[in-house]
């Protein structure tokens, strides 16, 4: 008998995407999983997304594939890796796979992948008419009709099959190793916990998406100088430059863990920190999963990946080439970040800490 959705037990999520993107998946996926009992849910993504995996209570089992029609995969030198998945996924005998994709992805190469691993049942958002590569084709609004959000367009997607959920934030789980680990470094660094620390993560992967290094400096300067707020800075490797920038431009005391932390610490920092000042990336999503308040530098390259659900400020510069989807400013000016005054970001900051402590003291005197 074949399977429908009100017996499909053994269901894979497909997002072959990167951190954040997996992070505003999980309501969806959390759906899927406490809409039916003895639910097993095998998350499919790439080797960026499953870094974020043993952070997911709702997944079960993890495939790691990143698929040649994504940009930051490598070129390929043949096609043996999907064989390879395909044999796979037709291995684990999979009831079902949905399809998770942004409206400017087509889900129709993984759709084929299934299709060919023999998933009875196949769900995705596409704009053309899959045929039989989709057994449950919802025809994507979007961008003609509207634009939601990315996790209500995931919600959206698994309540067409019955699968609804009440508490629609983002989740993340955090062990208690990581959050000992946290406390021990902060107290390490001399942190002073009697007063305000907030967090600055400069970095993003697409240069379109980075606020300029010296405004960065600057309102980590006021606030540090003009109102008494600690500055930790966060990044990878490769941005311990660019941070080691900013801290000489600050002329102000400041602290780096930047290249110290695993995700899992990465984001114990986050859920202790008062707030967090970031460019729209991983981090943002991340600030959402645990409720600690959010000023996001927002590139105005796509509109649905602002904070989801948590105390935040969301500041551009509107500019006409707004919606761009580009990773390089296809003008060359980078307006919408660019011309954001450092003062507007401190003011956010301020605002966000006061509503999240309404009794602390936010001006103080000058270091």
């Amino acid at each position: 008998m074949s399977p429908t959705w009100n017996t499909a037990k053994k269901i894979l999520c497909v997002r072959l995407d990167t951190i954040g993107d997996v992070i505003m998946t999980t309501p969806a996926i959390r759906a899927l999983k406490t809409s039916h009992c003895d639910r097993h849910i095998t998350l499919m993504t790439s080797s960026a997304g499953a870094v974020v995996a043993p952070l997911l209570s709702d997944i079960d089992d993890l495939i790691v594939y990143d698929s040649p029609w994504l940009k930051a995969t490598a070129t390929r030198q043949n096609s043996e890796p999907e064989y390879a998945i395909i044999s796979e996924l037709k291995a684990r005998n999979f009831d079902a796979a949905v399809i998770f994709t942004v409206y400017s992805q087509s889900p129709l190469p993984t759709a084929f992948l299934c299709y060919m691993a023999g998933i009875p049942l196949r769900l995705a958002h596409c704009h053309e008419n899959p045929y039989q590569l989709l057994t449950d084709w919802i025809k994507d609004p979007e961008p003609e009709n509207f634009t939601r959000h990315e996790v209500q367009r995931q919600l959206d997607l698994v309540t067409s099959i019955g699968s609804k959920v009440e508490d629609k934030r983002l989740r993340v789980q955090i062990s208690e190793i990581a959050r000992k680990n946290i406390q021990n470094l902060l107290e390490e660094i001399r942190i002073n916990f009697s007063q305000p620390w907030i967090i600055m993560h400069p970095g993003a992967t697409a240069i379109s998406r980075r606020y300029p290094p010296e405004s960065f400096a600057i309102a980590a300067r006021k606030l540090v100088q003009d109102y008494n707020i600690q500055v930790i800075f966060t990044g990878i490797e490769s941005e311990i430059e660019l941070v080691e920038s900013i801290r000489l431009q600050m002329r102000s005391p400041s602290f780096s863990l930047v290249n110290r932390l695993n995700l899992s610490e990465l984001t114990a920092l986050v859920e202790k920190a008062h707030l967090l000042i970031s460019n729209n990336t991983a981090p943002v999503h991340i600030a959402a999963a645990v409720g600690t308040p959010v000023v996001d530098l927002y590139a105005l390259t796509n509109p649905q990946h602002t904070p989801w659900e948590v105390l935040n400020r969301v500041i551009f510069h509107d500019v006409p080439c707004r919606i761009c989807y580009k990773s390089i400013c296809p003008e060359g000016h980078y307006h919408c970040l660019r011309l954001v005054a450092p003062e507007r970001v401190v003011n956010a900051a301020l605002e966000l800490l006061q509503v999240r402590q309404p009794a602390m003291p936010v001006r103080a005197t000058k270091l």
